[in-house]
């Protein structure tokens, strides 16, 4: 072990359980008084407010954070889409023991009600009915601050997706500027990101054994303001970010040990007034993601008396198999809560929540993305490395499916996670991963240190469709194609056993710019997907299809891009239904992208070439536009553009014309 490595992580079964485990498992976790009267309890330790409703399902992370404190001994109870207008909703469960845990919920609270046209939303797929408006703008925000109002000397401790992406200061696409670190804002003790499951179970204990919350500034994975009296920070060896990019100490020059090394970030006032500012200190904290080598971020909010600084401790420590099996494993009741069924007791109509409908006969077989795509928040949460599930534990879920959830054919909807084909896989050498700090094990190419062996996978998709009443397996999840032609066996089997007609696919564009801006592969590797898929649908007499997926108006995205793109998708015969327009959701590095001008992929320097910027509804339409060229509603806008490109020779009758001229 290196000098300076990180003390070895406590397994989620290396605690001894809290007193009031003697009450047993909860059929649900308690939405009410009258429920915690029936269990027994006259006080919950932990209450969980959540924008979602409660779904008590592995897919839901008020679920998960739940049953996995329930299984340590805790007694935790659900506040769900609480009416955030006053604090007496807040009230409904008594005071917590322990602490507050809240969550925006499954998706960021501002991504689920505006488009990326910052449109309203009329559906939350979240909310029984999929009716819109049952939680708050910046929900993390509003609902720390009721619990403040309810119970203001309870710790608040705050989590979830948009905790995550929101843990520095941030550019907000919604209010179109920089703004300042939740912790902040939210006024929380502390603030966990990524997946919380062995920070939340250390941080309950401790509270358990009375440790007050302002001394718990140890924790990986988690963020808080740094108070002026903690001792504990005062011999840590601060780096200035402008230093990071340039390698000092490789020649011999002694380093500080990273485990007591912290990164100075610019301040929020820094990166608000300055946009290269930004692209740096994005570069910085995307550098310093991973568990093997990454070293805590401070970053100053305010000057004078009311200064204060947020301080970031590294990622977590990824999960074991074996713990993964653990968090799987609860005893989820696989169902929404029975405050939600109609008269009946069923889950329908005016009380169906779209997305258990989605994911309730799926099964999550891992976590993490190592493909490092700028515009995705994945590996911002749960991380680059990953974190995979037994065997036997997929199969036990499967077997629980097919006897607990109702409605159930025999047919399990998705085998997958963040990606299809990423299970079990990883660096080859445990000392070169944690030297590691490439954004990306697959570009510009698959690393060589990357195992991309397949045959586990087929293996698993094996045994599952081989299982007790299993009829199929679909893979819904996204295939990475590029990591998949590596390994025929694998393509023939997910293509004779595994789709069901359709299957996605997200090559996201043709055209190398803005390919090298997401950092995916090109064209040339789908290509190779699709004759392998269109070879084996053959051989297996069925006729499938690709339903490739494309983004518009990505940074570093021409016109010019985006009609090379609509002419390869018509020569292709490919007429988009879905596309996708470019999001710009916080702390991603197309992000900073979109807001800077430059790229954070490379060194940001004061001679960076400028980064080409969609910017404003028409243009945003534009390219839009070009996904859709078959949609008459988009033909004027088109035509336009083409006149004003000098590309009147596409507007006409004739296969190799992009619109008709009428």
């Amino acid at each position: 072990m290196n000098a300076d490595a990180q003390t070895p992580a406590t397994s989620l079964g290396g605690y001894r359980k809290f007193w009031a485990a003697r009450f047993g498992v909860a059929p649900f976790l308690p939405m009410s008084r009258a429920e915690m009267d029936v269990l027994g309890w006259d006080s919950c330790d932990v209450v969980i407010v959540t924008g979602d409703a409660y779904v008590d399902h592995p897919g839901f992370g008020m679920a998960v954070i739940g049953r996995v404190l329930e299984s340590q001994g805790f007694r935790v109870g659900i506040i769900a889409q609480p009416d955030w207008h006053s604090a007496e909703p807040f009230k409904v469960l008594g005071r917590p023991n322990l602490f507050w845990g809240v969550t925006a919920g499954n998706m960021d609270s501002m991504v689920n009600r505006y488009t990326a046209h910052r449109k309203i939303r009329s559906d939350d797929a979240y909310t029984p009915g999929n009716v819109a408006g049952r939680r708050p703008d910046r929900a993390a925000i509003v609902y720390s601050q009721r619990c403040r109002e309810a119970f203001g000397d309870v710790p608040v401790i705050l989590g979830g997706i948009e905790a995550s992406l929101r843990r520095v200061a941030h550019y907000d696409y919604w209010s179109d500027q920089v703004r300042r670190s939740v912790v902040v804002d939210a006024k929380c003790d502390l603030l966990l990101y990524g997946n919380a499951e062995r920070a939340i179970v250390e941080i309950a204990h401790r509270l358990a054994r009375r440790e007050p919350v302002r001394q718990i500034t140890d924790v990986r994975g988690t963020a808080f303001v740094r108070r002026s009296d903690d001792a504990s920070r005062q011999d840590w060896f601060e780096v200035d970010q402008s230093t990071v990019d340039l390698h000092l100490g490789v020649s011999g020059t002694p380093t500080p040990p990273r485990n007591r090394t912290v990164i100075r970030l610019p301040s929020f006032e820094q990166v608000k007034r300055d946009p290269a500012l930004y692209a740096h200190a994005s570069r910085v904290l995307h550098q310093e993601t991973n568990p093997g080598n990454a070293r805590a971020l401070v970053q100053a909010h305010g000057t004078g008396a009311s200064a204060k600084e947020v301080w970031v401790n590294p990622p977590p420590i990824p999960l074991t198999t074996a713990e993964m099996d653990r968090v799987f494993d609860l005893p989820y009741a696989r169902s929404p809560h029975p405050a939600y069924a109609d008269a009946t007791g069923r889950h329908d109509g005016a009380t169906k929540i779209p997305a258990w409908e989605m994911m309730r006969f799926s099964v999550n077989i891992m976590r993490g993305c190592f493909g490092g795509c700028t515009f995705c928040s994945i590996t911002l949460h749960e991380g680059r490395t990953i974190q995979s599930r037994s065997e036997p534990s997929i199969l036990r879920e499967i077997a629980c499916i097919g006897e607990r959830v109702t409605g159930f054919t025999g047919v399990i909807s998705d085998l997958g996670g963040p990606t299809a084909n990423m299970y079990r896989m990883g660096c080859k050498s445990a000392s070169v991963a944690a030297a590691c700090r490439k954004p990306s094990c697959v570009y510009p190419a698959i690393c060589h240190h990357l195992d991309t062996d397949h045959r586990p996978l087929i293996a698993l998709y094996r045994s599952a469709r081989s299982a007790p009443g299993i009829s199929k397996i679909l893979i819904g999840s996204g295939v990475r194609y590029d990591l998949a032609t590596l390994s025929t066996d694998y393509v023939r089997e997910l293509v004779q056993h595994h789709v069901g007609g359709y299957l996605k696919i997200a090559p996201e564009h043709t055209q190398p710019g803005p390919l090298g801006m997401m950092m995916k592969p090109g064209i040339d590797s789908y290509d190779r997907f699709r004759a392998l898929f269109e070879r084996f649908s053959s051989e297996a007499g069925k006729k499938q299809f690709l339903i490739p997926y494309f983004i518009a108006a990505h940074p570093g995205t021409t016109d010019e891009d985006m009609l090379h793109l609509a002419l390869w998708l018509k020569q292709n015969g490919i007429k988009p239904d879905q596309v996708q327009t470019f999001y710009p959701s916080p702390m991603t590095l197309a992000t900073a992208m979109y807001h800077s001008h430059l790229n954070p992929l490379h060194r940001v320097l004061p001679d960076s070439p400028p980064v080409d910027i969609v910017r404003g509804d028409r243009q945003r339409r534009l390219h839009k536009a070009f996904l859709r060229y078959h949609d008459p509603t988009n033909w004027p806008l088109l035509r336009a553009a083409l006149q004003d490109m000098g590309r009147v020779d596409l507007i006409g009758p004739g296969k190799h014309r992009l619109v008709p001229a009428r």
